[in-house]
């Protein structure tokens, strides 16, 4: 039997497993990655894999209905906020486009199925953390520590972080293995664009794909359909409606309820090249972060189950562990 001392020569963390890469290549491997895929190489035909994509998207794909955001100017406010964070950390990091998409879709996911009392900027922030932490595990080679996140103002107990994590986890059931438009980037720029294929147009379609977040709450359009009009806005900003229509009927699942959602999203981006769109000039506080309100707190599990409407009350124990500003969480 070995003493503990070869046990711990032998056991092994995930990160110490993981390939250490150069971050600054991140950017261009993501665009090869997308150059160089071929469906047919797995024993399926372009037309096949797109299906077996829509499929596994409708299954997984929740609308939005009720969802919260839409009515509230506190969320939505905090929600660009996030998103400029999310995409701020994307890039200090170094992770890819993909990452920062998903993290987005989980937190979009989350709030439908959560509420989150009014203005409770740091709660949103911590669901931030939460699901790009959540997000990074899932696509990247090297995951950060949590708190290497730059958490701005805040400051997050690790504990506080894990214990957000799975709670996200949870309301979203596991599932974490989301369809994202970037699975469809390869096949859609087959379909659309012939030969145009360059890796110009692939950092593009993505440059947008993270701009789209900003505007739509993703839980509003199915991932196909975003990733179609991403791909179509990236090719050509000033396509006709009856050339657009002509190259979405190259797609054989979609109907007119896709082409009409297609059509919308590829205006939005025609916006946000011209700069018009109203969200993107939506002025954000610089206070929103409320760094010297709250700067540690903790779940209160127990309280999580409290049904408003069709969702769970999102709730913190306000009390001690709602901290001084002044305090500093340890490890």
């Amino acid at each position: 039997m070995e003493n503990s001392s070869d046990t711990s020569e032998t056991s092994y963390s995930l990160p110490s497993l993981l390939c250490q890469e150069n971050e600054a290549c991140f950017g261009e491997e993501e665009q090869d990655q997308y150059m160089n895929l071929d469906p047919c190489l797995f024993s399926q035909s372009e037309d096949e894999y797109i299906q077996s994509l829509v499929k596994r998207e409708v299954k997984s794909f929740i609308s939005s209905d009720n969802f919260s955001i839409t009515n509230q100017s506190w969320l939505k406010r905090a929600r660009l906020d996030s998103i400029k964070w999310v995409l701020n950390t994307r890039a200090f990091f170094g992770f890819q486009y993909r990452t920062a998409y998903l993290c987005v879709a989980y937190f979009d996911l989350f709030l439908s199925r959560r509420s989150i009392d009014k203005e409770k900027f740091w709660a949103i922030r911590l669901l931030s953390v939460a699901c790009l932490s959540l997000a990074a595990k899932m696509e990247e080679l090297r995951v950060p520590n949590l708190s290497e996140f730059p958490v701005e103002g805040f400051y997050f107990d690790n504990k506080v972080i894990r214990r957000m994590e799975f709670m996200v986890l949870e309301t979203l059931e596991w599932k974490m293995l989301s369809i994202t438009p970037f699975d469809f980037i390869p096949c859609f720029i087959n379909k659309f664009c012939g030969e145009s294929k360059s890796k110009e147009l692939i950092s593009r379609t993505m440059e947008l794909l993270l701009a789209i977040t900003r505007e739509i709450n993703l839980m509003d359009h199915r991932p196909s359909v975003i990733a179609a009009a991403a791909v179509l806005a990236a090719f050509d900003g000033q396509l006709t409606r009856k050339t657009m229509d002509y190259k979405m009927s190259l797609i054989s699942l979609w109907g007119s309820r896709e082409n009409e959602h297609i059509f919308s999203c590829y205006s939005l981006l025609q916006e946000i090249e011209m700069g018009k769109s109203k969200t993107t000039r939506l002025p954000i506080s610089p206070n929103l972060s409320l760094s010297d309100t709250l700067s540690s707190i903790d779940v209160d599990e127990g309280s999580c189950t409290s049904a408003v409407g069709n969702k769970r009350r999102f709730i913190y124990n306000d009390s001690d562990e709602v901290c001084q500003s002044a305090k500093i969480c340890h490890r």
